[in-house]
């Protein structure tokens, strides 16, 4: 299985569908007041670069990097489709993303994800690649539903 990462225009329907999936799985795990992600209007802003992960021809997965500063960036939106769950798509995005941020020079990447057992798997492959728990960054507040982690890269 060949996995291809694009960055991504935000504008297929492909990605559209799993955009809404993702923002629709976020708000039914957490209320209202501690969802994070973005919708596509954000996701299209000049400070993030979008990509979007294939296999076959298939969208696997999504992720973003948010430029924080010139040193620091914020991962976001990172979403695998059902479909590819356990197939090493998120690994694979993520791994992508952080080199990306490597080769813009930033030294640290950080993220928020859910607290909750539905982001266990997200919180898991996180941690298994240097991620390690930290305080709110970047205008977050202390929130149960919430989780911060960072990188140095």
């Amino acid at each position: 299985m060949t996995i291809e990462i694009l960055v991504d225009d935000v504008t297929s329907e492909a990605t559209l569908r799993l955009i809404a999936s993702h923002l629709d799985g976020m708000r039914e795990y957490s209320p209202p007041e501690s969802v994070h992600a973005l919708d596509v209007g954000a996701l299209r802003h000049p400070s993030i670069t979008f990509w979007s992960a294939w296999i076959d021809g298939e969208l696997a997965g999504i992720g973003a990097l948010k430029a924080i500063d010139a040193q620091r960036g914020e991962l976001k939106s990172m979403r695998v489709d059902d479909r590819f769950r356990g197939s090493g798509v998120g690994r694979a995005l993520l791994r992508h993303i952080m080199a990306a941020a490597r080769e813009r020079g930033m030294t640290s990447l950080w993220l928020e994800t859910g607290t909750t057992a539905d982001f266990v798997p997200a919180q898991r492959l996180y941690a298994s690649e240097g991620f390690t728990e930290c305080a709110p960054f970047e205008g977050y507040a202390h929130d149960p539903f919430s989780l911060f982690m960072t990188r140095e890269l």
